[in-house]
């Protein structure tokens, strides 16, 4: 794993896929909830993405899934949106993440995942990570707050 530092949309917008970390939660209307965040950027970006993983989560459970059609793969931290981001979730995400990838996917840009609106130290996330993410995973420290 490696790590860099910048807006992690440029990365997107060079063909790298990228993570984008999420919560169980759909709302009545059957969209995911992603108000906040890179999640929230996502969903700005690509308007039926919310819809599109809302139904996921209600058809099959909340997974990591890669979005072929916006080249993202989404990654549970949260139960609830409410909620801090749970590191056995991360875990169980980073395990799930390994499956979801091959090597038609790399290089693959994630943020801290759980370390901004999940209220997590980074210090405690970044150990996790790096028990299963190798080279092709790049870690994008950014505040995303700041790139809206």
């Amino acid at each position: 794993m490696k790590e860099e530092q910048g807006d992690i949309w440029e990365a997107y917008n060079a063909g790298c896929w990228i993570v984008i970390p999420t919560n169980k939660c759909v709302k009545k209307n059957g969209e995911a909830v992603m108000g906040a965040g890179l999640a929230l950027q996502a969903k700005q970006r690509f308007p039926c993405l919310a819809l599109d993983l809302g139904e996921a989560i209600k058809d099959v459970g909340a997974y990591v899934y890669a979005f072929m059609r916006y080249r993202l793969i989404v990654f549970p931290v949260k139960d609830d949106w409410r909620a801090n981001a749970d590191l056995n979730l991360i875990e169980e995400s980073c395990k799930q993440l390994l499956t979801v990838v091959n090597d038609s996917f790399v290089p693959i840009y994630l943020p801290r995942v759980g370390c901004g609106n999940g209220q997590l130290d980074w210090k405690d996330v970044k150990p996790i990570l790096e028990k299963y993410l190798d080279e092709k995973f790049v870690i994008c420290d950014l505040n995303v707050e700041n790139l809206l």
